[in-house]
């Protein structure tokens, strides 16, 4: 199979997604909370040009678990 950037792309959110969902999955477990711990970022730039308006809302969420997602993504993607 070719590497390219789309596949890496796609590995890097897979991997973010997963490790967002074990550490949903694993937030009630208090032993581990410094791994489900989330830190929120939210990016809101506006136009207003009086004919045509835009927003745009980005809100992300990462933890330890998330990192450690992405990293084995891009280990799977180096091994490929």
């Amino acid at each position: 199979m070719k590497k390219n950037g789309w596949i890496l792309l796609l590995f890097l959110v897979l991997g973010l997604l997963a490790g967002a969902l074990v550490a949903r999955w694993l937030e009630p477990v208090s032993g581990i909370s410094f791994l489900t711990k989330t830190i929120d970022s939210t990016w809101s730039p506006a136009v207003d040009l009086y004919v045509l308006s835009l927003d745009l809302n980005v809100h992300v969420q990462i933890s330890l678990f998330s990192i450690i997602g992405a990293l084995a993504a891009i280990w799977l993607y180096r091994k490929m």
